[in-house]
């Protein structure tokens, strides 16, 4: 301890002695410095739902309470504790931002809480509870101080009741002043409000209004043609317009492409729209196997119609519904309603604050038009391939070669159907049969479809793709010489959390999933780094699996750390309480993961 800590704590330890000296009326009664009066959110409870709780602190000047976490060792700080009935569970406190004062027993900043604060935390209420109303019981431990001395450290007990809605009830949000601006500044996670006020959709549209907004959404959508889960599109898209577009112009090309991505536009508005009001991932379905199933079967069936085993046609009795169009505008239309399901899963930054902004605002027609503006920017790339593929089977002599590449596609399609599949199978199992997959292309592509009559380039790059797909198949099998060095990570747990924070260590915790890509590309290339690596060794890293969505465990995680989407990275300082302004969603390069860790440890 530091010469200036020793007459701190002595400055502090002389006025707690000179306190009994002095009367009460000089100081004020204990009990009239500090007081606590709870705020409910609604107006009553929803079993299997949750509501906020905000107790408003009001603190009689000239005292403070020092902040939840002071910057003086010494100080005691300001904690609630809570005692809540079976079936009731609180989530953690979110305490505001302090004030930083200079007082004279500090030859230091002091971070203290004056006048009135919020201190905010969620309820859960199970659906098996029964009742009239939940009666929740807590303690707020502070110390108050003035100017010149502090009075001794005191427990100040409290109690709040709020009724059970019936099935039929309507519940109404109450305290909206109190809410509204909650969280803007607190030291945490915050409440859904301050997720809208963070969002970078909130602040484009007060900065630089609705039609601008939407254009930077566009090109948003633009930029997710970049993930992983849209490059299977390309190929479908390719082969879908490649058989449908046989001795029609550019025009009937383009018009089947503008229903085609059309189609695209609207799964990816109702998928989005649902995601955002209801406060689901995009993508957790993908852990029932019967949705991945059905993927996996559209991803086969769509093989093979490569390999020639039939066309991609509408019906006749749909195709009618088009009117007299004979190139399939309703079969376009559905084919772009079913492949962008695919894509459903890679979910970037962009998408999560869109969602995050939609979701709180509640409006389904703003959030219909976000997100088929999204769409359209997502599905102008497809637009010009569609158009593209028409094109070119007008080239000359486009038969023989374009036949050949279909089949690099659909070998292609059934590595990536293996692919969704990966959850269901071992290790081994998924191994084995992408090896197969890859041999039997090299095999095909190499050397069965060699014919005497191939000439010029295409004579050379048959063998060549061949060879390709056969070093793609023995990568796959071959063993692993050493596991890669990846940081360290342990399970998340409030124990380990709690540990971190009495031994101001500062934490990362990863919020991941089995069906997210975008988590694995950060294990590969962010978390395998070694200068992250050694960076992490400042850091207690957890790991949080939300793989499993529906159970309660997942969703409470969910609700405390207000998760929209996978990956999202939060990160946390010694004193327990998230920076929010760093939190991550998405992939990220290591050089600019390395930046928020270093802002964390300064």
């Amino acid at each position: 301890m530091s010469d200036i800590q020793r007459q701190n704590v002595l400055s502090l330890l002389l006025g707690l002695l000179l306190i009994p000296a002095m009367s009460f009326s000089q100081l004020g009664a204990p009990e009239d410095i500090v007081r606590i009066s709870p705020k409910w959110s609604q107006s009553a409870a929803m079993t299997g739902g949750s509501v906020q709780l905000a107790l408003q602190i009001t603190i009689e000047e000239p005292w403070h309470i020092n902040s939840n976490a002071p910057l003086d060792e010494f100080l005691i700080p300001t904690q609630v504790t809570f005692q809540t009935p079976e079936g009731v569970t609180t989530g953690r406190v979110y305490y505001p931002e302090p004030h930083l004062y200079n007082f004279e027993f500090s030859e230091s900043d002091v971070a203290v809480y004056q006048g009135t604060v919020n201190l905010v935390s969620s309820v859960s209420v199970d659906e098996a509870v029964t009742g009239d109303n939940i009666s929740i019981h807590g303690t707020l431990t502070y110390q108050a101080c003035n100017n010149t001395s502090c009075l001794p450290p005191r427990d100040l007990d409290f109690s709040t009741t709020i009724p059970i809605a019936s099935g039929q009830e309507e519940v109404e949000e109450v305290n909206t002043a109190i809410f509204s601006t909650v969280g803007s500044g607190s030291q945490g996670i915050g409440s859904g409000a301050q997720a809208a006020q963070e969002s970078q959709i909130a602040a484009w549209i007060s900065e630089k209004g609705m039609l601008l907004t939407l254009l930077l959404i566009f090109v948003g959508g633009l930029a997710l043609n970049l993930t992983p889960c849209v490059y299977p599109l390309i190929p479908i898209t390719i082969s879908y317009f490649g058989g449908q577009a046989r001795g029609s112009n550019v025009k009937s090309t383009f018009t089947l492409a503008v229903f085609y991505v059309l189609g695209m536009a609207i799964t990816y508005s109702l998928l989005g729209t649902v995601a955002a009001l209801t406060g689901q991932m995009i993508g957790a379905a993908l852990q029932n196997p019967f949705v991945l199933g059905f993927i996996a079967i559209i991803l086969v069936a769509l093989a093979s119609s490569m390999f020639g085993a039939f066309e991609i046609r509408v019906p006749q009795s749909l195709a009618s519904i088009g009117g007299k169009s004979r190139q399939g505008v309703v079969g376009s239309l559905f084919m772009g309603l079913t492949v962008g399901i695919i894509a459903a899963p890679c979910i970037g930054p962009f998408v999560l604050s869109l969602l995050i902004f939609v979701g709180d605002l509640g409006n389904p027609f703003l959030g219909f038009l976000m997100f088929f503006t999204l769409s359209l920017g997502l599905g102008l790339p497809f637009l010009l391939l569609g158009t593209f593929s028409g094109l070119m089977q007008k080239l000359p002599q486009s038969g023989q070669w374009m036949v050949w590449v279909r089949y690099i596609f659909g070998f292609v399609l059934i590595g990536m159907a293996i692919y969704f599949l990966e959850p269901l199978f071992s290790p081994t199992l998924y191994k084995i049969l992408l090896a197969v997959d890859a041999f039997a292309a090299a095999v095909f592509l190499g050397l069965v479809t060699r014919k005497k009559s191939d000439t010029g380039i295409f004579k050379v790059v048959k063998p060549v793709v061949g060879m390709l797909f056969m070093a793609i198949g023995f990568w796959i099998v071959m063993p692993a010489q050493a596991e890669t060095e990846s940081v360290e990570w342990s399970q998340y747990s409030e124990e380990q959390l709690q540990q971190s924070t009495q031994s101001d260590t500062p934490v990362i915790i990863d919020f991941y999933a089995d069906w997210c890509i975008p988590c694995k590309e950060l294990d590969q290339f962010t978390f395998s780094d070694q200068q992250v690596m050694q960076a992490a060794g400042e850091f207690t890293m957890l790991k949080a699996d939300l793989t499993k969505n529906n159970v309660p465990e997942v969703q409470k995680l969910k609700q405390e750390y207000d998760i929209r989407g996978v990956p999202t990275i939060v990160f946390i300082n010694n004193n327990g309480q998230e920076i929010r302004s760093l939190r991550l969603t998405g992939f990220e390069s290591p050089e600019k993961f390395l930046q928020r860790m270093e802002k964390v440890s300064s």
